[in-house]
């Protein structure tokens, strides 16, 4: 489709915002410390297979309190890079091309066939960008001078570079968006990607989240903070643990996440196979800590609350909760009271699952890590099991999954994310039924 074409397709459809579309997932694309794709990183999951080991890409020292993590052994090769370029592209960016990729062929989906480049958009979040440039070109400064500073080092090192070079790749002239909002980024680009399609702005739109973070300085940051695990080093896979009493704070990982979401209409015309529906989104503010969640977790209720209610759905509709709980004492259990709150006057008890425990925490990738993974949940009837829950937090009116995998029709679920700022995000996915 020529310009001028496209450009009266996007004046059309611009112009039709007088009733929200309904936007399908179909296709996902993952990258992970348990697997380079979108099957082997379920597989483990059913397998209970932790992700999470020793560091590798740098030599800790041996007093470092902190030493593990979910880190990606063997990276798969990205088709819009020669080797060479791969190895100047920095990580996070790479992870989202190849990500962006599998999820791209798995939707079938060809920018500028199925529709006009103007129409597809690309949003790809990040908590942190490229930290590993930061750190490198640092060093550059205080041994070599100035002078021998890359010319790329910016581009290298901003958030926003995933969106760009994933929408370079495709082709996609739509809007391109980089949510930076900490551990919720992944989340927050899918809920926007979800909005961009719904009023009309883009008639497809990659999205999801990217992180490559494990790094001597950004590790160092976080256990300054105590925030990270520290009393598991010599036994990894016990580590990370949500809702455990014995749990001592997150283990970081390294990841990315994208699905595609297309217009209803769309999909059904090229015969696409359809994941799930991204039903509903909510987005909030604890307005309490740059840090520290409310305790009582009322940012994350109203984050849900917002996201039931742009799906029409009620709290009794929902049968599984993928969860934030990346393992820190007091995320947790403001995520718990928030959970009790929104679901606890259920007659049947809601699933509330963590697979971090396996993954690690992502940062800004692990909310669309999470959300791909609960879409499968939804397609599948299959919630995923949940390692190191041994001594279990108390609730009330909800239940926490643990070692065992579970079947059970999921007809919908809530994928959580929340990051420093206080800033929340919550999705629902639903089944799909024309």
């Amino acid at each position: 489709m020529d310009g001028t074409a496209g450009r009266q397709h996007l004046a059309r459809e611009a112009g039709d915002t007088g009733g929200r579309r309904r936007v399908a997932i179909t296709g996902m694309g993952l990258v992970t410390c348990l697997g380079t794709s979108v099957s082997t990183t379920w597989s483990a999951l059913l397998e209970r297979r932790s992700g999470i080991g020793p560091i590798r890409c740098f030599v800790p020292e041996p007093s470092f309190p902190s030493r593990i993590a979910g880190e990606i052994q063997d990276v798969p090769a990205c088709p819009d890079l020669t080797a060479r370029e791969a190895k100047r592209t920095e990580r996070f960016v790479l992870l989202a091309l190849i990500a962006g990729r599998q999820a791209m062929a798995a939707a079938r989906l060809e920018v500028g066939r199925a529709l006009p480049h103007c129409r597809v958009g690309v949003c790809v979040g990040s908590g942190i960008g490229g930290m590993q440039a930061m750190e490198q070109e640092h060093r550059t400064l205080l041994h070599r001078g100035h002078h021998r500073v890359g010319p790329f080092f910016v581009p290298r090192l901003i958030c926003n570079m995933a969106a760009g070079r994933l929408s370079i790749a495709l082709g996609a002239q739509g809007p391109n968006l980089a949510p930076a909002t900490a551990c919720a980024a992944g989340a927050h680009a899918i809920g926007e990607g979800l909005r961009l399609i719904q009023h009309g702005y883009a008639d497809a739109v990659v999205a999801g989240g990217t992180e490559a973070a494990i790094t001597p300085l950004c590790l160092a940051g976080f256990v300054a903070m105590r925030s990270t695990s520290t009393h598991r080093n010599d036994s990894p896979a016990s580590a990370s643990r949500p809702f455990d009493r014995r749990r001592d704070g997150f283990v970081i990982a390294e990841g990315a996440g994208m699905v595609v979401l297309e217009a209803e209409e769309l999909a059904k015309q090229r015969g696409a196979e359809i994941v799930c529906e991204l039903a509903g989104y909510g987005a909030s503010s604890d307005a309490t800590d740059i840090v520290a969640p409310h305790p009582a977790g009322h940012g994350a209720e109203l984050a849900m609350r917002g996201a039931l209610a742009d799906a029409a759905l009620g709290a009794d509709q929902i049968a599984y909760v993928n969860a934030h709980a990346t393992a820190t004492v007091d995320g947790d259990l403001a995520e718990l009271r928030a959970l009790e709150r929104v679901f606890g006057a259920r007659s049947t008890p809601v699933w509330v699952g963590a697979t971090k425990s396996m993954t690690g925490h992502a940062l800004g990738a692990s909310g669309a890590i999470e959300a791909a993974i609960t879409a499968l949940a939804v397609a599948r009837g299959t919630i995923p099991p949940a390692l190191n829950l041994e001594e279990p937090e108390a609730t009330e009116g909800i239940l926490l999954v643990q070692n065992e995998v579970m079947k059970a029709p999921v007809r919908a679920a809530i994928s959580n994310s929340f990051g420093f700022g206080g800033t929340n995000a919550a999705l629902v996915l639903r089944e799909w039924r024309d």
